[in-house]
């Protein structure tokens, strides 16, 4: 299934949410990047949809995966059927 939107709430230090990143350019995915250090209201949304504060946040076409590392990220993105 293809997706509508994705956001990746990150924290620019954060070395896991550098490799979601890459990881997403690399399998060709589109996505919006929110820096949560840096935006008041990015940071209100992840706790909101996740319940917490850390990163990185993944929400796409209303589901979360949060403080995930990229083999989560790939086994999640699998199991809803979204692809680039």
């Amino acid at each position: 299934m293809v997706y509508g939107s994705m956001t990746v709430y990150i924290k620019s230090f954060c070395p896991w949410c550098k490799e979601a990143l890459a990881w997403l350019d690399q399998h060709g995915y589109r996505y919006e990047v929110r820096e949560v250090l840096e935006d008041p209201e990015a940071m209100a949304r992840m706790r909101e949809i996740s319940g917490q504060s850390l990163t990185p946040t993944l929400e796409v076409d209303g589901k979360v995966l949060a403080d995930f590392d990229t083999g989560q990220l790939s086994a999640f993105l699998d199991a809803n059927g979204l692809k680039p």
